[in-house]
């Protein structure tokens, strides 16, 4: 299966790319000058104005971390895809760089879609991308055409880039229409390529395939197939290694799996972004050990990408608003992305994922409220009003009685509210958006293992933005990623005890700054 891997890049320009450019940009402008900021992020990654979805090209380049999204700067509904960008120096505060990519080539004349960015063997940054093109020339009735291209950046700034074309073809016969989003790493002394394919059987798929150059691909094999027969695609693969602090080296496999029906507490999204963990040797299938888990047991977290800077493996998730109704878009700008976390591997043999350190460069201030105890059915305002803050807490589940227990955040003079909460019934840390005033509703929950009930404790960090919610349950054992539009008036956070008593053993709050995006 090589005969569509061409030799050379194959570049077919058919728009002056710097002209696609500067019209973009006056779309976000236009956008950004009447956006109504309610629920816009202080400090989550969001674009200016427009629409955005996966973060895409993540990197640590000449001192300062990268991160690019895609973007649709014309709509704040999915539309022909750019990638927009900002950067940092330190992770806390970040700058809006130009956009870097718009479509502007024959292969990529409806969108240039996700892809990764990785640093070659002379150093320099390379860029890989899927380009994609609706087969019927107009709309998606007749399914696309995508393929993988190559661009490599102008300066160290990476201010802009040159296209250099499509290196990897799509075979029409073999796939089913879906081929995209890249991930690139070394092994040894050869480079791989894994990206998502829909079969002509319609399975999701990673194909593998191999360079010596990072520009001639040959096809090498099927990476991996997802084991059910109703995931029909697996979008925005990830692939790397990861050692646990024994020094133990396994492969963690990424994928948003398109087509997996629910089932209980699983699979609740639209489509469900998740891992495996494994084995895996160059040239050879990965060996899952694992079933599939979630990345994120919110109800927005989609098409997560990882990275690795240099000392640690970092993943940003699109915290996607799939289900209608998508509120932000009427206000000018719509989607954004989560913190940054590391992902480790713990001793329980499982990945955690807990916000990089330098989050904690964000806090403005700590409040101490240090041990709190409510009585049956009790609650306490512990702040009036917060639009950015973080929140510690640490819960004495064996000094506790009360069948739900935990915190309302947006907590408005309406009665409407978010709840994140331990349920003692089930023994899972719950989003419930049941009181929300507008979006959508319904909960979520996250598992707590047979030796995290036993210990009697249980942390959660919570940061409330304006318009969303991120818990992180005991150190990143799990994560959670919600949207939840606040009401008009003071955002109350509220600490509260149904049908029982509870002990909080410590809690801090934060007040978080601007990352400088607004």
């Amino acid at each position: 299966m090589t005969d569509f891997t061409p030799n050379e890049p194959v570049l077919t320009p058919i728009k002056d790319h710097a002209e696609e450019l500067a019209k973009a940009e006056a779309g976000v402008a236009d956008f950004a000058a009447k956006r109504n900021n309610r629920w816009y992020p202080k400090f989550h990654i969001a674009s200016n104005g427009g629409w955005i979805n996966d973060p895409n090209g993540l990197c640590y380049y000449q001192g300062r971390w990268h991160v690019f999204y895609q973007l649709h700067p014309y709509g704040t509904q999915w539309g022909p895809m750019h990638w927009g960008h900002v950067s940092s120096t330190d992770m806390v505060s970040w700058k809006r760089e130009p956009i870097m990519f718009a479509p502007s080539l024959e292969q990529e004349k409806d969108g240039v879609f996700s892809g990764s960015a990785v640093i070659g063997d002379d150093g320099k940054l390379k860029f890989y991308y899927t380009g994609h093109r609706w087969a019927n020339g107009h709309d998606n009735t007749g399914g696309d055409w995508q393929v993988q291209m190559l661009a490599e950046p102008d300066n160290d700034e990476l201010t802009s880039a040159t296209k250099r074309g499509m290196v990897i073809d799509c075979p029409t016969d073999k796939v089913d229409h879906h081929y995209r989003d890249p991930k690139v790493w070394k092994t040894g002394d050869k480079w791989y390529m894994t990206f998502g394919v829909s079969s002509a059987e319609k399975r999701g798929q990673m194909w593998l395939f191999s360079s010596d150059d990072m520009v001639r691909w040959t096809y090498e094999r099927v990476l991996f197939e997802h084991p059910d027969p109703n995931v029909f695609m697996l979008e925005c693969p990830d692939f790397f290694p990861i050692r646990d602090a024994q020094g133990n080296e396994k492969w963690v496999i990424g994928f948003s799996a398109m087509g997996a029906k629910a089932s209980g507490f699983m699979n609740r999204n639209v489509n469900n972004a998740g891992y495996m963990i494994g084995t895996w040797t160059p040239g050879e299938a990965f060996k899952p050990e694992t079933e599939f888990r979630l990345w994120d047991c919110g109800h927005n977290y989609y098409a997560p990408q990882s990275f690795n800077d240099g000392k640690r493996q970092i993943v940003y998730g699109w915290m996607s608003p799939f289900v209608a109704p998508i509120c932000m878009e009427d206000d000018g700008w719509c989607g954004n992305l989560t913190l940054p976390r590391e992902i480790t591997l713990g001793a329980d043999g499982d990945l955690h994922t807990a916000p990089v350190a330098e989050m904690e460069g964000l806090r403005e201030d700590t409040i101490d409220l240090g041990e709190i105890n409510l009585d049956i059915n009790e609650a306490s305002t512990v702040m009036d009003d917060a639009e950015a803050m973080e929140i510690e807490m640490t819960i004495d589940l064996t000094a506790s009685t009360a069948e739900r227990a935990g915190l309302k955040i947006h907590a408005t003079e309406d009665g409407a509210y978010t709840y994140v909460a331990y349920d003692d019934q089930i023994g899972r840390v719950v989003i419930d958006r049941q009181a929300n005033a507008r979006g959508d509703r319904g909960y979520r929950t996250a598992p707590l293992s047979a030796e995290e009930l036993a210990s009697g404790k249980l942390k959660l960090r919570v940061y409330v933005d304006r318009g969303c919610v991120e818990v992180y349950v005991n150190d990143g054992r799990q994560a959670m990623s919600s949207y939840s539009y606040a009401s008009e008036g003071p955002r109350a956070i509220k600490l509260v005890a149904e049908s029982g008593t509870l002990k909080v053993e410590s809690m801090k709050l934060h007040h978080l700054k601007s990352i400088g995006l607004e």
